[in-house]
């Protein structure tokens, strides 16, 4: 489930990396994300390493995610064994523009999306695949810098970020949740 917010005016802000990466997850393996009865995402299956994989982006606002994700949890029956079969890529305020991090579990860092997963699924356990945007320059809300649109040199890293992550998310469903930390959140 990559994290964000609907509409053509939130396209290339920093909260919508992870969207970014299931769009390119989509790309990649031939997917294409469109909309089902039923559920609050754009939702496509596609083979990863020879395993199902359902990719979705939320078409509710940022706040609202767990009201994509409980639903998208149920109708998949992945209630069971969240921890390891549910993965939500977000960005990420509290690392560097940039950096990609896997993490399971734990708090939310003060994400709305984030607590409204939570808040719905009733449980922190499950994966994320980080995308760091950074602090906010000077005294600027984080709200605000989170929908800005970075400039050109921020957006090239914060690209080069987007295909990472989508890499950590093939690396945790095809070599499995530990190698896949190892490999990401040892890098660079």
């Amino acid at each position: 489930m990559g994290l964000g917010n609907p509409g053509a005016e939130f396209d290339g802000t920093r909260h919508n990396a992870g969207a970014e990466v299931v769009a390119a997850l989509a790309v990649r393996h031939g997917g294409r994300l469109k909309s089902e009865k039923g559920l609050r995402s754009l939702v496509c299956e596609v083979r990863i390493g020879g395993k199902r994989v359902l990719v979705a982006v939320p078409l509710t606002y940022m706040n609202e995610s767990g009201l994509a994700v409980a639903p998208l949890v149920r109708r998949s029956g992945i209630d069971q064994g969240l921890a390891s079969r549910l993965v939500v890529v977000h960005d990420e305020l509290d690392l560097p523009s940039g950096r990609v991090k896997i993490k399971a579990g734990g708090g939310t860092a003060g994400n709305n999306g984030l607590k409204s997963i939570v808040g719905h699924l009733r449980t922190n356990d499950y994966l994320r695949v980080r995308i760091g945007i950074g602090k906010p320059p000077g005294r600027q809300p984080g709200a605000d810098f989170v929908l800005k649109r970075p400039g050109a040199a921020e957006r090239a890293v914060l690209a080069a970020a987007v295909e990472e992550a989508a890499d950590a998310v093939e690396a945790i469903a095809t070599e499995g949740v530990e190698a896949a930390m190892n490999k990401v959140n040892t890098a660079g």
